[in-house]
């Protein structure tokens, strides 16, 4: 196109009453000047050139379409090549005036001139002249494509490389990676709304228990964690609190699941073993990430807004990350393998925005369950209170004449008219007096309580045998000479 022709052509004026789109109409109407436009006639409303709409479409195009293949691949190319299925190949998307002319919702003549000026700027003497499609050519076809997270998936891997082998404290370039990654990730709309990234437990929500278990090898122990469960079932305090999959060493937090088989699955007790098990209600209301739900997040907007294509490829990332971060990890690697999830969890328990207070993540124990873990601010449980001088004493077992008899209970002695500690007198005690507690207890701090253990849910369990599910392969063995 000779140059006079194509600026020509590029001053057009095109009025935001012919651009229906509403984002690019925005920006005719917001920016534009009042003129003749060349599409409608109207000389009242604003314009833009229809250069720069050339422009904004150029851009969306390069963003969210692709241009399709001009011929079948190989495969397509074998199935269509059989005449008796009666078949015929054609390619996918539409000519490329057809596919401005949908996306910006103009008039066809102005969409035929954005692609004749789109054209000309994509020209190429040396591919016209071996036969090859230029990008915005009359003929080219063009179709949506998806979000490319590539990048993501790039930095995502180097922070978990550095990680392991630079750097596990004080990175800069891991707390702006994570703070691009959650910040303000309850703002995201999920496919199905009752599945939001960001949930609330506890009083009067769907969520307002949690099971934990515990694996006792010693009956002194289990007897303990029966006159207790507050103290014993529940999280340990800092000094015996071993890493985790959400937690470093020291850090204590509470590890529980939305029902009591997948508890159990997630001690892997060994056959023998016994383990104690409570249900602890959520006395107060917490933010909890749902790591579940990421595959069910969504983002929109227009194509035409240059913001979009960076939140598409978050949302894609999100999308993978929840099944990323909770992936099966063999034990011997669980010292490396863990440093990732550990930084994740500290980081969105003391800086991202919004605050949470834990994290729910499919078990990787029990197909279909549910774990959740309470970030330390939020892994106090309540005291369980007894009037002064009470003795607590657990028993297993009771002897028959054909031996032992499995049966467990508390028995709870309490003084002749002792007055009955209220937890606002413990409260208030406490306030005054630090006082030394049991090996296994609570942390002496000042965290608002979060947990209530239920003395009636607690049971103990038996592990007499173990079942392993598995996919089963055959090995093939062949000698050759």
């Amino acid at each position: 196109m000779h140059p006079d022709d194509r600026e020509a052509l590029a001053e057009k004026r095109i009025c935001c009453n012919c651009v229906r789109e509403g984002f690019l109409s925005h920006l005719v109407s917001h920016d534009g000047t009042v003129a003749l436009c060349d599409y409608c006639g109207d000389d009242e409303a604003k314009t833009r050139p229809i250069g720069d709409l050339a422009d904004w479409i150029e851009t969306a195009f390069e963003d969210h379409f692709v241009r399709t293949p001009t011929e079948p691949d190989p495969w397509e190319y074998a199935l269509y090549a059989d005449r008796e299925l009666g078949r015929a190949w054609y390619r996918e998307g539409q000519e490329t005036a057809e596919a401005i002319e949908e996306a910006a919702q103009i008039p066809t003549d102005a969409a035929h001139d954005v692609q004749v000026l789109l054209e000309d700027r994509h020209d190429d003497v040396e591919a016209g002249q071996m036969g090859d499609e230029t990008e915005f050519a009359s003929d080219a076809h063009y179709a949506g494509k998806g979000a490319d997270a590539a990048e993501w998936h790039r930095e995502w891997w180097s922070f978990e490389n550095a990680l392991k082998t630079e750097a596990r404290y004080f990175s800069r370039a891991a707390a702006e990676l994570l703070t691009r990654v959650f910040e303000n990730i309850d703002t995201l709309r999920a496919k199905q709304r009752r599945r939001p990234p960001v949930v609330n437990v506890g009083p009067n929500r769907k969520l307002i228990n949690l099971y934990r278990a515990r694996v006792f090898q010693s009956e002194d122990k289990l007897k303990e964690a029966l006159c207790r469960p507050d103290l014993h079932i529940g999280p340990p305090p800092t000094r015996l609190a071993s890493a985790g999959r959400m937690n470093a060493r020291g850090i204590s937090v509470f590890y529980g699941a939305t029902n009591a088989s997948v508890a159990l699955a997630e001690v892997r007790p060994p056959v023998g073993s016994k383990v104690a098990l409570a249900k602890f209600s959520i006395i107060r209301s917490l933010r909890l990430l749902d790591l579940t739900a990421l595959d069910n997040l969504r983002d929109g907007g227009s194509i035409f807004d240059p913001t979009l294509k960076g939140r598409l490829e978050r949302v894609a990332f999100l999308q993978s990350l929840g099944e990323r971060m909770t992936r099966p990890v063999m034990p011997d690697d669980e010292a490396f393998e863990y440093l990732t999830t550990q930084a994740i969890a500290d980081f969105l328990a003391t800086e991202n925005k919004p605050r949470l207070d834990g994290i729910i993540f499919h078990s990787a124990q029990s197909k279909g369950g549910r774990n959740v873990v309470l970030f330390h601010k939020a892994a106090q449980v309540e005291e369980m209170t007894f009037p002064h001088g009470t003795e607590i004493e657990a028993y297993t077992g009771y002897g028959t004449e054909d031996g032992m008899e499995t049966d467990y209970g508390v028995s709870e002695a309490v003084p002749n008219e002792a007055p009955s500690l209220t937890n606002e007198v413990v409260a208030d005690l406490t306030r005054h007096f630090m006082h030394p507690g049991p090996a296994y207890c609570v942390d002496s701090d000042f965290r608002a309580a979060t947990l209530r253990v239920d003395p009636s849910s607690v049971e103990v369990h038996h592990v007499d045998w173990v079942k392993i599910n598995t996919i089963r392969f055959t090995v093939s063995r062949r000698r050759h000479e």
